[in-house]
Parts: C-alpha cells; structure tokens; sequence
C-alpha cells in the first residue's frame, strides 16, 4: 500500500503554463546514490553525473523548457525550469504536433 503524500502544488494551477518552476527529485527512500558530501563540497559519483547529464538534457526532450540554477545532493535534486512555451514533448513536435 502506498502512503499518501501531501501536495505542495498551488491547486487549479497549471504547471504547463508557462513560468519558473522550482523542482525537487528525490532517490527511493531517499537512498544516497548521487554521491556523498565531503569537507563541504558535494562528489558526485558515476550515477550522480548521470543525473547531471539526464538534468541538462530535459531540453532536448521538451524544447519549450529552459534551464536554470541546479544541484545534486546525496538523495535528491533541486533546480529551477523555466517553460517558455507550450509543454509538447520533441518526439511529438517530430510527429507535427507542435504548438507554436
């Protein structure tokens, strides 16, 4: 059974409009696998630059989503996206399904 989460989300808002959105990702049970926090500074391990590389590539994914400020932790992501457009995903934009 899953236990129910409280939404933080501002309710009848719609998160495809356009906007700056502060996002929030975190592992399963909050797991460390990004890495660890050493003197300070966050080391990213081999699965943390892949959540760097997955995070930068979200525009190629969604062209109407600029990027903004991000960090990796040990358990989680924060960043800022930007939706500069309407929310269509680039294999549908392939398919002629754009919204301009």
């Amino acid at each position: 059974m899953y236990r129910r989460r409280n939404t933080n989300r501002l309710v009848g808002h719609d998160y495809s409009q356009p906007g700056e959105y502060f996002v929030t990702m975190c592992t399963k049970d909050r797991e460390d696998l990004f890495g660890e926090i050493t003197g300070g500074e966050m080391k990213l391990n081999e699965v943390g630059e892949i959540a760097v590389k997955c995070w930068k590539e979200i525009p190629r994914h969604y062209p109407s989503i600029k990027l903004d400020e991000f960090v990796v932790m040990p358990n989680h992501v924060h960043g800022i996206i930007v939706v500069v457009g309407m929310m269509v995903p680039a294999s549908d934009m392939l398919l002629g399904g754009a919204i301009q």
